[in-house]
C-alpha cells in the first residue's frame, strides 16, 4: 500500500505504477462536466479561476446532501470519460496533477498524463457510503448554483485508490487484460505458468 498526500509532486507520481493500491490523505477538489466546462471557459476568457489547481487532484463526484451529523452524503465516482474534453487543458495549462474517477480514459487524456507527468486514479463505484466516511471536511468553494455539481474542497484521510493510468501512460485496465489473456492462453494450451516462464 502506497500512502501519499496532496498536493502531488512529480517524484511521488513517478513512483506509482498502474495497478498500485494507494491510500491518499489531504485536500481534493470535486468537479464534474459542468464545473469542468466552466473552468475551461473561464480560463479561455482570460478571467481569474476560483481555485488554484496546481499540484492538486480532482475527484469526479457529485456528492449527495449530508444527513444530520454527517460531513457529506454518499460520494461515489462519476464516469471519467465525460471529463475528457476538458482534461488536457486543465493538466497542461492549469497544473492539475491527479484525477479520481471510474472507467477508461481516452487516448488523448492518456497522452497528456504521460507528457505532463500526471496520474489517474480509480476508486470503487459501489462503495459511495464507505468513501464518504473517509471525507473529514467538505465545503463548496465555487459554482454553488450547480448544486451537487459545485466544486467542493474536501479533506480526506486514507482515501482508497488504485492507479488507473500512471505517468508512463500504462493503464491498469490494459495490464489486467494482458494478464488475463496470458492465463487464459496457458490454461487453454494445457501448459503451466511455470513452464511458460
Amino acid at each position: 500500500m502506497n500512502r501519499i498526500k496532496t498536493p502531488l509532486d512529480f517524484e511521488t507520481i513517478r513512483k506509482l505504477k498502474a495497478g498500485d493500491q494507494v491510500s491518499l490523505s489531504g485536500v481534493l477538489f470535486t468537479g464534474r462536466d459542468a464545473a469542468h466546462k466552466r473552468l475551461v471557459d473561464t480560463y479561455l476568457a482570460g478571467q481569474e479561476l476560483p481555485v488554484d489547481l496546481r499540484g492538486q487532484v480532482i475527484y469526479y463526484v457529485g456528492p449527495c446532501p449530508a444527513k444530520p451529523g454527517k460531513v457529506i452524503g454518499s460520494a461515489g465516482p462519476t464516469t471519467s470519460i465525460r471529463m475528457d474534453p476538458y482534461t488536457p487543458l486543465l493538466v497542461r495549462e492549469l497544473g492539475l496533477r491527479g484525477m479520481i474517477g471510474k472507467g477508461h480514459r481516452s487516448q488523448k487524456v492518456v497522452d497528456v498524463i504521460k507528457e505532463e507527468g500526471a496520474i489517474y486514479f480509480l476508486t470503487i463505484g459501489g462503495a459511495a457510503a464507505l468513501l464518504a466516511q473517509r471525507i473529514k471536511k467538505a465545503e463548496v468553494v465555487a459554482y454553488p448554483e450547480f448544486g451537487p455539481e459545485a466544486i467542493y474542497r474536501l479533506e480526506v484521510e486514507d482515501f482508497p485508490l488504485i492507479v488507473g493510468v500512471d505517468s508512463d501512460g500504462r493503464s491498469a485496465y490494459d495490464e489486467g487484460q494482458s494478464k488475463y489473456r496470458l492465463i487464459h492462453s496457458v490454461v487453454g494450451s494445457g501448459e503451466t505458468l511455470e513452464n511458460r516462464r
